[in-house]
């Protein structure tokens, strides 16, 4: 039986094969070039990274289009094991809904670093452009999709299937807003209030929230906002939702995407409340009420169910 990380793998590539079709089915359609993007974006980042790309002229150029290939690759290969992972952590989603949010992830993960980069700038394309991007992606996903819900691992055979419950997607909700304020809060409240956590990450899970509150203080913090943060308090804020669903053995596609959509609600909300507190008191004093804010959004998403197990709830032969 196919394991999750070859799962994810096969996944990726199918996925990956699915969008170069497409990709190039519409260059033989509208007779058009390659795009250069990839390429430009592997040098961007070499660049970035102080690397060196070997050759000249036609040489050098050749070198970058083979290591933006091979970047595509493993965005391919990495978005599906990514999907192979949620899906063994229990989150279900219906094939199209799962096609759309897997081929946007993939998309993201894209378009994300070429924008970022200066590479490309997506508010200047035109409808056409978007289509030719978003139509390959969208063909990823599917495939990735497919694959992962035709795969199912021995664990995910006897994992308990319960539809998310109102209340589950409420805390969820609060979660990710919790790690929108504060993004440690996202998996360290679900991992302090579990009654089955080892000591040690419960420890570690203090840590990064103090460290975090700790940093929180100091100057030169860049904007929770901006494209370098936000994706990691997103990240938390459905990660802690995960965790969540997987601690009352439901299905967690919709925990997941209301603890994302908490986590972007927090991110905006806390920075408009400190932008606005500036103006009444001192920095320091408005992040720590936000910091007690967090708290009881996290505890008051964690603290009901938290003597059920995190681990994943399976029937045996004998239930």
């Amino acid at each position: 039986m196919t394991g999750t990380f070859a799962r994810g793998l096969l996944a990726g590539a199918a996925g990956t094969t699915a969008l170069n079709a497409l990709t190039y089915a519409d260059m033989l359609r509208r007779g058009r070039p390659a795009s250069t993007v990839p390429g430009q974006t592997a040098a961007a980042l070499a660049d970035a990274a102080g690397v060196e790309v070997p050759g000249r002229g036609a040489e050098r150029q050749a070198r970058t289009t083979g290591l933006g290939a091979l970047l595509g690759i493993g965005n391919g290969l990495g978005v599906g094991l990514l999907a192979s992972l949620a899906r063994a952590g229990g989150v279900r989603m219906p094939g199209p809904v799962g096609a759309v949010v897997v081929g946007a992830a993939s998309m993201a993960a894209t378009d994300g670093p070429t924008a970022a980069l200066g590479v490309t700038d997506p508010r200047t394309w035109t409808s056409s452009d978007w289509a030719a991007d978003a139509v390959p992606h969208l063909a990823y996903g599917a495939a990735v999709q497919a694959v992962v819900s035709a795969l199912p691992t021995r664990k995910e055979r006897v994992l308990v299937k319960q539809r998310a419950s109102a209340g589950l997607v409420a805390r969820s909700l609060l979660l990710g807003t919790a790690a929108g304020c504060r993004s440690s809060l996202g998996l360290a409240a679900p991992t302090l209030t579990a009654a089955d956590t080892g000591v040690v990450k419960k420890l570690g899970s203090l840590l990064s929230v103090g460290g975090e509150v700790y940093a929180d203080k100091q100057p030169g913090i860049p904007p929770r906002t901006s494209p370098a943060v936000l994706p990691a308090r997103l990240a938390s804020g459905a990660g802690g939702a995960g965790l969540l669903a997987r601690r009352q053995g439901q299905n967690a596609a919709l925990p997941v995407l209301a603890g994302a959509a908490g986590a972007a609600a927090g991110s905006f909300g806390g920075l408009a409340w400190r932008r606005w507190a500036a103006d009444l008191m001192p920095d320091w004093q408005a992040a720590l009420i936000e910091d007690g804010v967090a708290v009881v959004l996290a505890l008051s998403a964690c603290l009901p169910g938290r003597r059920r197990s995190t681990r994943l709830r399976v029937v045996t032969m004998l239930d």
